[in-house]
C-alpha cells in the first residue's frame, strides 16, 4: 500500500486512520527521514507517572509542547475523523490540513489525543524547504489554544497552574477577542490580581470557566502566577478533589 502524501488536504476516518497505524507503524505524515523519537525534555514530561499528560490529556500534552518550545505531530481524534495537527510552539504555528472546527453537536469537548509523533513538517522558512507544506494549511497557534482551552475537554486548571495562588493576565491578553462573561472577567484581570475561587464568584463565571480562562491565558503566554502574592488562595476543594479523581 503506497504511503499517503503528508501534505493531503483531507482528514482520515477512524478506521483508516488506524488500519494504516496498523501497517506502517506510523501515518504518512512521519514518513520523511528525520528525527524518530520526541525530544528527550518533551518525552521526559509527557512521560512522567501520574500526571494528565501522560494519560493523554490533550491540553497538558500542548502545554508541555510551548513550555519546551519543542514541536510535536498530534493526532486528536474529533467529530469522527483524525486531525493530524503539527504545533509549532517556537514559531506560534500549526499545521492540519483543515482548521479544527467545533462540530455541530459537542463543539470541541469530544477532542481526544491519539498518539504523539515527532514532526514530519517543518515551519515556513525552514531551512529544510523541502519539509516546509502548504502555506495555506499554516495557522496561528494561539487561537487554537485559546478554543481548544475555553471550549475543549478539560475543565480544571492545567498543573502548572494549578495549587496556591493567584492570577494576572498580561497585556496581550487584550488581543485575544473574548467577549461576554469571559471577556468582562479578562478585563478585571488586566487590572487585579485574584485567586481563581473569586474569578468563579464574578457576574457569568463559575469554577469551571474560571479555571478555562486561566489555562487559556496561560497557553496564550498571558498569564502571570503569583503563589507568594498576599492575594494567592488554594483552589476550590471542589476542584481539587475531581483532579484526583
Amino acid at each position: 500500500m503506497q504511503e499517503r502524501d503528508f501534505d493531503d488536504s483531507s482528514l482520515w476516518r477512524i478506521s483508516e486512520f488506524e488500519r494504516l497505524r496498523r501497517q506502517m507503524g506510523s501515518s504518512g505524515y512521519a514518513r520523511l527521514d528525520g528525527p524518530t523519537v520526541l525530544s528527550t525534555t518533551l518525552l521526559a514530561e509527557l512521560q512522567r507517572r501520574d500526571t494528565d499528560a501522560a494519560r493523554g490529556d490533550v491540553l497538558e500534552v500542548l502545554a508541555a509542547c510551548v513550555r519546551q518550545h519543542e514541536s510535536a505531530l498530534l493526532y486528536l481524534k474529533h467529530d469522527g475523523h483524525v486531525w493530524p495537527v503539527t504545533v509549532f510552539p517556537a514559531s506560534d504555528l500549526y499545521h492540519s490540513p483543515r482548521p479544527l472546527q467545533p462540530s455541530r453537536d459537542l463543539g470541541l469537548a469530544d477532542v481526544t489525543l491519539l498518539a504523539v509523533e515527532p514532526p514530519g513538517l517543518r515551519p515556513p522558512g525552514h531551512y529544510q524547504h523541502e519539509r516546509v507544506g502548504r502555506a495555506d494549511a499554516y495557522r496561528p497557534l494561539v487561537p487554537l489554544l485559546w478554543q481548544l482551552a475555553l471550549h475543549g475537554p478539560r475543565e480544571r486548571l492545567l498543573a502548572e497552574v494549578g495549587g496556591t495562588a493567584a492570577y494576572r493576565a498580561l497585556g496581550v491578553a487584550a488581543r485575544l477577542g473574548a467577549t461576554g462573561a469571559i471577556g468582562a472577567a479578562l478585563e478585571r484581570l488586566r487590572r487585579e490580581t485574584v485567586p481563581l475561587r473569586e474569578i468563579a464568584t464574578w457576574p457569568g463565571m463559575s469554577v469551571e470557566r474560571a479555571a478555562r480562562l486561566v489555562n487559556a491565558l496561560y497557553l496564550a503566554r498571558s498569564l502571570m502566577v503569583m503563589r507568594a502574592h498576599p492575594a494567592a488562595r488554594a483552589e476550590p476543594a471542589s476542584r481539587l478533589s475531581s483532579s484526583r479523581g
